[in-house]
């Protein structure tokens, strides 16, 4: 257990100093032995659950510290037996001791009193401590201060409710290749293999226990890919059929872009700026037995890689704080900051404003982000619509879209199988 602890400590300080969570938890995973699967899932399990919990962690450690610590990597060492000792079931005397040992392999022996003293005053202290820290609303929903207000303003009625689930455990939920597999044909072969699962809307199913992808039934022949509920919902709402021109516009990793392929035969183009991202497209496209054409390029310059040729479809899954799937990706809450907002909002003008051309007479435009900030949502759409008179938006599908307030129209709010996403559906008259 000390490694993985001496691990996750060197994840999350580059983390926390502003590095990307999966790119660092790629590098530690390579550093440790082939097969080792056991201390990679422990590590883990470790750096979601600090992040998914900072704001707990540190309200019941700061009170605990008679002076500030000079080495952060004390802090992750300590947030992480913390989160260790509140969220998992491992014996507390095994987490403070290899806490303690976890000092010698991070080169901090010194400290290994400091360790063992805090730990087991949390121990003594710990119903005093979590009641303390229930008091300010970082610590009760492990969110950054700026974020909590601003949702409270846009969602008065359910901003708890949001929070509250960007810190669940996200299901594993799969999209079933319509072009090759019934539904009801996946989940009887999942059931054969042991596997619990129960359809969801359309073609998504999810399972009731997170697997390796190498583990579930057809994924590798290409019959199953893995995508959030939300996220499915964009392909059929675009509405192509074949033969049409369709523009994928940010489309790695590729997931949205194989939905549309799976539903009919189109003409397909992939546009992305970025090389390794794009990678993943082709990859995603070639296990499912698809093609399109892939280019990379900047969706707010279409005039380096567009043929002139209107698209009779296009998606446009601008890029965002990503605010909605803070439960896949904890690092966000506290790598975002407030001023981002108008960052990515400006960002996301320039792809609509260069993209709307792009479209034919006739034509349909999905705009989409993974955010519940209305900033990238309903006032991107309320601008595009004043600024085009030949942009209409379109009604979404009732049984998807449920109604709900005019200011919220669109917006799906994170709970148990769903992700945060927004969709605004707009046709060119």
């Amino acid at each position: 257990m000390q490694d993985a602890q001496a691990q996750a400590v060197a994840v999350l300080g580059r983390v926390l100093a502003g590095r990307n969570f999966d790119s660092e938890l790629a590098a530690a995973w390579r550093g440790m032995p082939p097969g080792n699967t056991g201390q990679r899932a422990l590590v883990q399990d470790l750096c979601y659950g600090v992040l998914r919990h900072l704001g707990a962690l540190d309200a019941m450690l700061e009170p605990l510290l008679d002076k500030p610590l000079r080495d952060e990597r004390l802090r992750q060492l300590l947030r992480i037996a913390l989160y260790q000792l509140l969220h998992t079931r491992a014996a507390p005397h095994a987490v403070v001791d290899h806490a303690v040992r976890a000092c010698a392999v991070l080169r901090a022996a010194p400290a290994k009193g400091l360790v063992n003293a805090v730990l087991r005053t949390f121990l003594r202290r710990r119903t005093e401590l979590q009641s303390a820290s229930e008091r300010t609303e970082v610590a009760r929903y492990s969110f950054p201060q700026w974020w909590i207000e601003r949702l409270r303003v846009q969602y008065p009625d359910a901003f708890a409710a949001i929070l509250q689930a960007g810190n669940q455990h996200a299901p594993l939920t799969l999209r079933v290749n319509a072009r090759r597999i019934a539904r009801d044909a996946c989940l009887e072969r999942l059931a054969a293999a042991g596997i619990a699962a129960r359809a969801l809307e359309r073609h998504a199913v999810v399972l009731d226990k997170p697997l390796p992808v190498q583990q579930i039934p057809g994924f590798a022949e290409g019959l199953v890919s893995v995508q959030d509920a939300s996220a499915q919902r964009a392909a059929p709402l675009l509405d192509a059929r074949d033969g049409m021109r369709v523009l994928d516009a940010c489309a790695a990793p590729g997931g949205k872009s194989a939905h549309l392929l799976e539903l009919a035969q189109m003409r397909l183009t992939a546009v992305d700026q970025n090389p390794e991202r794009l990678a993943r497209v082709s990859s995603n496209l070639l296990r499912l037995g698809l093609a399109a054409d892939i280019i990379r390029g900047d969706a707010a310059d279409p005039d380096a890689w567009w043929d002139g040729v209107p698209f009779d479809r296009i998606l446009a899954d601008v890029p965002c704080t990503a605010s909605g799937v803070t439960r896949r990706h904890p690092d966000i809450k506290w790598s975002r900051r407030e001023s981002d907002i108008p960052r990515f909002a400006q960002r996301q003008q320039a792809i609509v404003d260069a993209l709307w051309r792009l479209l034919a007479p006739g034509g349909k435009f999905l705009y989409v982000t993974c955010s519940v900030f209305r900033e990238e949502n309903q006032l991107q759409i309320a601008r595009l619509l004043e600024l085009n008179s030949d942009a209409q938006r379109v009604a979404l599908p009732a049984e998807e879209f449920p109604d709900a307030p005019q200011q919220h129209a669109g917006q799906i709010l994170p709970d148990a199988v769903h992700d945060g996403f927004y969709y605004a559906l707009l046709q060119k008259t």
